[in-house]
């Protein structure tokens, strides 16, 4: 098994390492996250450069997380390459310092900011599997969503040698085609949109990762992945949370964020996607990390 790269990377004072390995624990099954939580570990099966690979993250005590890439048949890794990766997946470049000095004494807020001080948001190792997981999980629980995923990733049988399975790209969908997608759990609606994003992928119209290294505006990426048939609000707001570190998407519809809305406010009627609309426009450009903070209390 070769070592593409092997590394370290300074980390935060504070920083919650535990919430990274959640995230990515979230299947039960570990089919592509392998999680050990006494070792502080994460092992992640991706492809890199279309090849299996074995990303591993783990978590030291002298603030530093050592970094593995296992890539199968690949050349060297340089730091170049990989640790923009992991500084995104750890959120490493979300500006929580002034969203906390802004809000902490907020009336509401204030007090989850405090107790879940140094709150960051995991992200998905691309923009293409965030988008995936965004579209997945579209109008339905987190266990159907976490169930349709494995079935997904198990169907396609990408394996590395650590023993997991790999996170498909936009090519390996593409291949698949809708009727098999359909064949795993997705509606034939979600089969098509997760198709079409995949081709504009790979046709270039929609380049998620050039987005990404050439820091598009957000509002551009908006108005190319509205244009998807399927792609909607949240869909698009998740996916770059997820995909872009974007921390301002509006998550109003979001079912977990209103009922963490609903616990935070103690009211005993659900709140409406229009009431988390609203109160969470004042918290302007993080609505979205107020979000993550909805979340993390329940």
């Amino acid at each position: 098994m070769a070592i593409s790269y092997s590394g370290y990377l300074n980390l935060p004072h504070g920083f919650r390492s535990h919430d990274i390995l959640a995230f990515h624990d979230r299947d039960s099954e570990q089919t592509a996250e392998r999680v050990n939580y006494s070792k502080n570990l994460l092992e992640k099966g991706i492809l890199w450069q279309g090849m299996p690979a074995c990303l591993i993250l783990q978590f030291k005590k002298k603030q530093q997380v050592a970094i593995t890439l296992l890539a199968e048949g690949g050349k060297d890794v340089s730091e170049l390459e990989i640790l923009p990766i992991v500084q995104r997946m750890l959120g490493l470049n979300q500006d929580i310092d002034d969203f906390e000095k802004a809000h902490y004494r907020h009336p509401q807020l204030g007090t989850l900011v405090k107790k879940q001080a140094g709150l960051r948001v995991p992200l998905s190792s691309t923009p293409f599997e965030a988008l995936a997981w965004a579209i997945t999980g579209q109008q339905i629980s987190l266990a159907a969503a976490i169930s349709i995923r494995r079935k997904l990733i198990k169907a396609l049988g990408i394996t590395h040698s650590c023993g997991l399975y790999c996170h498909p790209n936009a090519e390996v969908i593409t291949q698949l085609g809708q009727d098999k997608l359909h064949q795993v759990g997705y509606s034939k609606t979600k089969a098509k949109t997760l198709f079409n994003l995949s081709r504009g992928v790979i046709e270039n119209t929609l380049p998620l990762d050039d987005w990404l290294t050439q820091q598009t505006p957000v509002e551009e990426i908006s108005k190319k992945l509205i244009e998807v048939p399927g792609i909607g609000p949240w869909t698009i707001s998740y996916g770059l949370l997820r995909g872009y570190s974007w921390l301002n998407g509006s998550l109003h519809g979001d079912a977990g964020v209103r009922r963490g809305l609903q616990k935070l406010l103690g009211l005993e009627s659900k709140v409406t996607a229009e009431e988390a609309e609203k109160w969470l426009a004042p918290f302007t450009p993080w609505r979205a990390l107020v979000a993550a903070h909805l979340w993390m209390s329940l």
